[in-house]
């Protein structure tokens, strides 16, 4: 059986190397994105282009999304010359990126009126992981559409889940990046008041690491706040996006989290203080410096 012409738009780091991978696996794509060199990239491999995102879905059995934000996607789907506009009837958009829900449940709702299916598809692990396919994707959806294009997921992750119905993979990666971005800005804190009390980090972590709240978010930490190592990979821009996203959804639950309300703010502040491109844990700089 051949395999479905996949149209990729949004070939970042992480996109960018989804789209390695599948080429590597002998699937046909489509490809847009801003970056020329990104596109250049996937043509020097065969891949062709879009002049628009009509185009592509004009072109293509599944569309895949490997984008920043709801605005972006939203704004592909729905311009005059968007996904919606051109995508055949029996395709299937995922969306790779992290979403509001309540956005992805309107595009789905949009995409089934014109018989074209949608799963969100957050993703975990990192870049180096998706040159390999080995990605954890956390998949939701109607079951016939997850199971339409379980093959070529497959062929992306190591690990995939279904958690659902349609919202339920931005839904659960929204609280997942809750918890680590919350847990980020708790310990990176912890470390500036022990800094500005006189108690030696080092000895904070070793102390903190023998108990219930050693964590790898905690080992991150440390690694910034008493090595000068940033390396956990996702950028105070991106949690402070993120946790702007959960906020939204728990305001469209009818509820609220005055724990994220805090999270947020700090993330905000340090963004707005030129450190939006730092490593999460490097927030610790902004907590040192902070007087009331």
């Amino acid at each position: 059986m051949s395999k479905p012409v996949i149209g990729f738009i949004g070939l970042g780091l992480m996109g960018g190397n989804m789209a390695e991978n599948l080429q590597n696996k002998g699937y046909e794509l489509i490809v847009m994105d801003l970056n020329k060199d990104a596109v250049a990239a996937c043509v020097s491999r065969g891949a062709k282009t879009a002049s628009t995102a009509k185009e592509l879905a004009q072109g293509a059995d599944i569309i895949m999304f490997c984008l920043t934000t709801s605005a972006v996607v939203e704004k592909i789907v729905y311009a005059e010359d968007g996904i919606l506009a051109g995508i055949k009837e029996g395709a299937v958009l995922i969306d790779f990126g992290t979403s509001i829900p309540s956005s992805t449940k309107k595009i789905g709702a949009d995409l089934a009126a014109k018989g074209a299916g949608m799963i969100d598809a957050p993703l975990g692990r990192t870049p180096a992981h998706a040159k390999d396919g080995l990605l954890n994707i956390m998949a939701a959806g109607d079951i016939d559409t997850f199971n339409k294009v379980k093959p070529v997921l497959e062929d992306q992750g190591e690990n995939v889940f279904h958690l659902g119905e349609l919202g339920a993979g931005h839904t659960t990666k929204l609280i997942n990046n809750f918890m680590g971005m919350t847990t980020v800005c708790a310990m990176s804190q912890a470390f500036a008041v022990a800094d500005k009390a006189g108690v030696d980090r080092q000895q904070l972590f070793d102390i903190m690491s023998t108990g219930p709240s050693s964590s790898p978010f905690m080992q991150f930490c440390k690694n910034y706040a008493v090595d000068n190592v940033s390396d956990l990979g996702f950028s105070i821009a991106n949690a402070n996006k993120d946790l702007g996203y959960f906020l939204q959804m728990v305001s469209d639950l009818g509820t609220e989290s005055k724990i994220a309300e805090g999270s947020s703010a700090n993330l905000q502040a340090a963004f707005d203080a030129g450190m939006g491109q730092g490593n999460v844990p490097e927030i610790f700089d902004y907590f040192k410096t902070l007087e009331k």
